[in-house]
C-alpha cells in the first residue's frame, strides 16, 4: 500500500518494497505491481506550492492515539497540537526521513532526539514522548503561543530569536499557518481521540 499518494510529486523520495523472495529493495523509482512505502526527504506540509486544501485534507484520527494523548498528558500539551505537528511534519509516516536527517513522526534532528533521551526516533512511541517534550518546552517558553512555538519547531530557536517572532521564511510561514489550520480541524475532534 502506498502510504503517499498525497506527496507532491516534485518532492525527492526514496521507495522501499519487498521482493517476493522476502528481500527488502530501496529505489528512487517508483515500483510497479508491489506494495510498497515512500518515505519523503521534507517536510510534508513545507511545500511553499503545495496542491493540498488543508481545510479539507484528510485528518488521521486514530493513528497512534495512545501514544499521542499519553504524551500529551504527561506534558500537559493539547493532543490536537501533538497530532497537528505529526501530520505537517511526516503525513504520520514513522520512517519518514528528512534530507537533514530529521526522523520519524515528529522529525526529530539526531541530536534534538539524543538531548530528549530519544535512543530510536523511528520507534513511534519513542519519537512522539520526545517531540511532545520539545513542543511542550517551546510552548512554555514561548507562553502558550502556539504560532511562536510551531514555528521555532521548523526553523529553530534562533531564527525566531533574531525576528523576534515567526521568520520570514516562506517555509516557516505556510508551515505555521498550515499546523494551525490542522490544529484547529484535529481539536474538533478531540473528545473522539480519547
Amino acid at each position: 500500500m502506498s502510504i503517499s499518494n498525497a506527496y507532491d510529486k516534485k518532492s525527492a523520495a526514496i521507495y522501499t518494497y519487498k521482493s517476493s523472495s522476502g528481500v527488502t529493495s530501496f529505489s528512487d523509482i517508483e515500483p510497479l505491481d508491489v506494495d510498497f512505502s515512500r518515505y519523503r526527504f521534507d517536510c510534508y506540509a513545507c511545500e511553499v506550492d503545495s496542491l493540498i486544501d488543508w481545510r479539507k485534507a484528510k485528518l488521521y484520527l486514530k493513528p497512534y492515539r495512545h501514544d499521542i494523548n499519553s504524551a500529551a498528558l504527561k506534558y500537559d500539551i493539547d493532543p490536537a497540537f501533538v497530532r497537528a505537528v505529526i501530520h505537517a511534519e511526516s503525513h504520520f509516516n514513522p520512517q519518514a526521513v528528512s534530507k537533514q536527517g530529521a526522523q520519524g513522526l515528529m522529525q526529530l534532528m539526531p541530536a534534538t532526539a539524543k538531548e530528549l533521551g530519544v535512543r530510536n526516533s523511528l520507534i513511534a512511541q519513542q519519537n512522539i514522548n520526545g517531540g511532545v517534550k520539545h513542543l511542550a518546552r517551546l510552548l512554555k517558553k514561548y507562553k502558550g503561543d502556539s504560532q511562536l512555538a510551531s514555528a521555532a519547531y521548523n526553523a529553530g530557536e534562533g531564527a525566531v530569536r533574531r525576528y523576534g517572532g515567526i521568520p520570514p521564511y516562506k517555509e516557516t510561514q505556510v508551515y505555521v499557518e498550515r499546523v494551525g489550520i490542522l490544529h484547529q480541524r484535529y481539536g474538533r475532534f478531540s473528545h473522539l481521540n480519547n
